[in-house]
């Protein structure tokens, strides 16, 4: 019995020896992987705080009050689906630290101002304030929901720009024969906006273990602009097919140089007669308005003018 005692009390040592050794090695795995997770996911954010604007931190601040109306703004969704304002969103980048509840918040928020705004216009009496009541709220509501397409697609017309420089970049560091994601890492650190943004985020991705393919669907998902989606598209079809990365690259990088050169001469085209019309109707008739003037001034007030008659 007394041997049974002892084996068992060495036995329960024993075990509760190992247990405290697991307990340790899986306290030290768990606080790398902490670690680890923190590095990747950390995108520059001291960069990013240096760059904010003034502007952003007001809006931010102010744009949080859309929580306290997110219930509401959610039921009145009037050309504001939930599926659409999270499609704008995630074009956007997420502006302003963004959520599809807070945005819906915002629309009401805004519309309540509005009405506010035009109330206090009519009590001050101020000119066409009655029109305000109406006009105001309503800018309030489908102002905010204009405001975010037009942040979406000016950030997709900045991709685009920056795009074949970084193209170009990438294509030289992969011909040396650094590795994509290495190339990644290092040459978006020297290039600003949504195409850091984007890249950074994707190569987070990669070092938390997202499979290739996938990650690049997700910046398909997050990006509808051409140019942008056909390199994705690219690469996709790269891996599975085994074309060299660094060919895929410098062949998009002299399309899209050349598709942006396309695209200035369109604008250009377009500029032309816009400046034809303000020429014709804003210019011309001005000049002549201020050259029949001085005529007419001349005429009336020069030495041997009409004027001179009265005297």
């Amino acid at each position: 019995m007394d041997t049974s005692i002892i084996l068992l009390v060495l036995l329960f040592w024993f075990f509760f020896g190992m247990a405290l050794r697991n307990w340790f090695v899986f306290s030290q795995e768990k606080k790398k992987l902490i670690t680890h997770i923190q590095d990747v996911t950390e995108i520059s954010r001291n960069v990013f705080k240096k760059k904010e604007k003034t502007s952003t931190k007001i809006l931010t601040k102010i744009f949080k009050y859309g929580d306290d109306f997110s219930a509401l703004g959610q039921r009145i969704n009037f050309f504001s689906e939930k599926h659409e304002v999270e499609l704008w969103l995630r074009k956007a980048g997420y502006p302003y630290e963004l959520t599809v509840e807070r945005f819906q918040g915002i629309k009401i928020f805004l519309t309540i101002i509005g009405f506010f705004v035009g109330f206090i216009g009519i009590f001050t009496g101020l000119p066409l304030s009655q029109f305000g009541v109406t006009l105001l709220p309503l800018l309030g509501y489908f102002g905010t929901i204009m405001a975010l397409k037009n942040k979406a697609k000016k950030r997709q017309e900045e991709l685009r720009y920056d795009l074949p420089d970084f193209l170009d970049t990438v294509s030289v560091s992969l011909r040396a024969g650094v590795s994509l994601d290495q190339t990644l890492r290092e040459v978006v650190k020297y290039f600003s906006g949504p195409l850091h943004e984007e890249f950074s985020r994707f190569n987070q991705e990669i070092s938390l273990g997202v499979p290739r393919e996938e990650a690049y669907r997700d910046l398909l998902k997050r990006n509808d602009n051409p140019e942008f989606q056909s390199l994705i598209k690219s690469l996709i079809q790269g891996v599975k097919l085994g074309v060299p990365i660094a060919t895929t690259f410098k062949i998009q990088a002299e399309d899209m140089r050349v598709i942006r050169k396309e695209l200035a001469k369109e604008k250009a085209a377009k500029a032309s007669p816009k400046v034809t019309l303000i020429t014709t109707f804003v210019v011309a008739p001005t000049a002549i308005i201020m050259i029949a003037g001085l005529m007419i001034l001349n005429m009336l007030f020069s030495d041997g003018g009409i004027a001179s008659l009265f005297r």
